[in-house]
């Protein structure tokens, strides 16, 4: 398989989709955050000092899905007709993202769910440190996409 950010000397480049057909492309990512079972308790029941941490780190993720073409070099700029952001508590330690970023257009979606994700779990980080420095974040994956050449795809490798 090429590498479709390089040239054939190897140079960065962004990649041509201007012949691409303009379709309907969604894609889904996923990740955690493991805490203290106590900062998680806090989180559930609004007893964070700085705030509704739900509802920050969701704005958060829309925010910079909105922004992941300035973020990360070769993405090309996306008119995103929708990003959600869910969480759901799966054990008294972890707290799961799920975004879903979707546009209809000539290339996917996939970084703009997985940045969704990244900076909503950072965004938990940051407001619940000064109780929990030791947070974890991570499994962040793409969990599905569908739409483009490609077609749908489903990541078997993801647990939760």
């Amino acid at each position: 398989m090429d590498l479709t950010h390089f040239d054939q000397e190897g140079r960065a480049r962004m990649v041509d989709v201007s012949t691409k057909a303009k379709t309907v492309r969604t894609a889904v990512a996923t990740g955690q955050v493991e805490m203290q079972p106590e900062t998680l308790e806090r989180i559930r029941s609004g007893q964070i000092t700085k705030g509704d941490v739900i509802a920050v780190a969701r704005v958060a993720g829309i925010m910079a899905a909105k922004q992941t073409a300035g973020l990360i070099p070769m993405c090309h700029p996306l008119n995103l007709t929708a990003v959600q952001i869910d969480f759901k508590f799966i054990d008294p330690k972890r707290l799961r993202i799920e975004a879903t970023a979707k546009v209809s257009g000539k290339t996917g979606v996939e970084m703009e769910a997985l940045t969704a994700v990244s900076v909503a779990a950072l965004t938990i980080y940051d407001m619940c440190k000064a109780i929990d420095k030791a947070m974890v974040i991570g499994n962040i994956c793409l969990r599905e996409k569908s739409g483009g050449k490609s077609g749908h795809y489903v990541n078997k490798r993801t647990e939760v």
